[in-house]
């Protein structure tokens, strides 16, 4: 394995040479953050939770509504929040456990939340999907891992469950402003290829409510020719879906457009693992992480890509081997993550050409907080990210604020609203530290794919 990992880091240090463009120099890079904005970072809190995986922040609408997930009291379950004008409100659960919004976006009009949720029954064909969608500690998966998980929609107070296509199982991962969600659900088809503990077949869907009374159905999304498997990863206002397609049985996956009745292989960036868009704006732009060469997650590249045109390699952060976008806006600004071949991971933005490690424009002395992940960027470039604190090394939610004109009666934000510190900039690149093995675990779930045969 370690000679495996070794092979692919060469490989990209020989890439990276030759995708000069997108890298800077220092001195261009310093000129670059003179012009850069500061950003004034938030601790949003957690739900009881110290330990574990903490807190994170994952989606933001345009009108400043925060969702993520964050550990309970103990540090053994996990359930979604809301947070709005400075308060954290527990979602809850359809009766089981745990509940999650990793990776789930937020609708901007309607108040509408998506998300993944336990029921308060066993699975009873041991799939034990709870154990691969909720991230909770280091000792194994979180309490009540055995049961029962489907997609949900919130609003006003009430958790609403989504169906499913006969199985048992299923996951909401994105919502637009129409109410229309997305993601996978199993169906009752016994797949004998399936990497165990999976049994069933599961398929990319869209729920959509319908008719007078509004009732939600379910759809299924079709996969490419040739694959069997599917799940559908966001949606946004025009009705395009992106997602992922494959067979059951293996880690090789393709990244895909839903454009109405039609599905499109948004290719890769030469490798043929790994390929998995997170975030589509309402221009059509796509971002993910596709793998450049071979078989490992520690090749991919944050990619954007747009209809019509090929895979753009967005690089990474000096020093890293892999990164990976979470989130763009109608702007065409991205965050996301960049690692080390450790999974020593920092948050980056990436805005006209250039990826810059977040960190290193956070106003000098407003914050403790270390952003690992840069997670979703709305319309005003408001960032929601998963941030360490090394004073009490706690993992947190955080929301990184730009004082730019737009913010700057922001309290934090007054005095000089562009430009950053050297020093900072500076101590960033060099700060690096030992992630511990359950946010390596978060890292390996965010880039995997779970049924499809790679580690969550």
């Amino acid at each position: 394995m370690k000679s495996t990992i070794s092979t692919c880091i060469t490989a990209l240090a020989v890439f990276a040479a030759l995708a000069a463009p997108i890298s800077l120099g220092a001195q261009d890079q310093q000129e670059h953050h003179k012009k850069q904005t500061h950003y004034l970072v938030k601790d949003l809190g957690t739900l009881g939770g110290s330990g574990g995986a903490g807190a994170t922040a994952e989606a933001i609408s345009d009108n400043g509504w925060v969702v993520g997930t964050s550990d309970l009291a103990g540090d053994t379950t996990v359930h979604s929040f809301l947070w709005r004008d400075g308060e954290m409100t527990d979602l809850g659960t359809l009766g089981g456990l745990n509940s999650d919004e990793r990776g789930v976006a937020i609708s901007d009009k309607r108040g509408l939340i998506a998300g993944s949720a336990q029921t308060s029954a066993v699975d009873p064909l041991g799939e034990n999907w709870g154990a691969t969608a909720f991230s909770c500690n280091n000792n194994g998966p979180c309490d009540g891992y055995q049961n029962i998980v489907r997609g949900f929609v919130w609003q006003n107070g009430v958790m609403t469950a989504l169906p499913t296509l006969g199985g048992n199982n299923a996951l909401a991962f994105g919502i637009n402003d129409h109410g229309q969600v997305v993601g996978e659900a199993e169906n009752s088809v016994h797949n004998p290829e399936c990497v165990p503990p999976q049994v069933l077949d599961f398929e990319a869907v869209f729920w959509a409510p319908e008719g007078e009374s509004g009732e939600i159905n379910i759809h299924h999304l079709p996969p490419l020719a040739g694959d069997t498997d599917g799940l559908a990863g966001e949606i946004n206002d025009r009705g395009q879906v992106i997602g992922v397609s494959g067979p059951c049985s293996q880690s090789v996956t393709h990244a895909v457009l839903w454009d109405h009745d039609t599905v499109t292989d948004m290719g890769n960036l030469g490798g043929n693992c790994c390929n998995l868009p997170f975030d589509i704006n309402s221009r059509g732009q796509v971002v993910g992480a596709s793998s450049t060469t071979g078989n490992t997650l520690f090749s991919v590249h944050a990619f954007l890509w747009q209809k019509g045109g090929a895979m753009t390699d967005l690089g990474v952060s000096p020093g890293d081997i892999a990164s990976v976008g979470f989130g763009i806006n109608d702007r065409e600004q991205v965050v996301g993550f960049s690692f080390d071949q450790n999974i020593s991971a920092r948050a980056f933005i990436w805005q006209d050409g250039v990826m810059t490690d977040l960190n290193s424009l956070v106003k000098p002395g407003s914050t403790p907080l270390f952003l690992v992940f840069g997670n979703d960027i709305n319309s005003q470039g408001e960032i929601t990210a998963y941030a360490f604190n090394p004073t009490t090394g706690e993992f947190r939610a955080a929301l990184a604020i730009p004082c730019d004109e737009q913010h700057a009666d922001n309290e934090g934000c007054e005095a000089g609203a562009e430009g950053t510190s050297a020093a900072r900039a500076e101590t960033s690149q060099n700060l690096k530290f030992v992630v511990p093995e359950n946010v390596r675990k978060l890292v390996r779930q965010r880039l995997g794919i779970g049924r499809f045969g790679a580690p969550r």
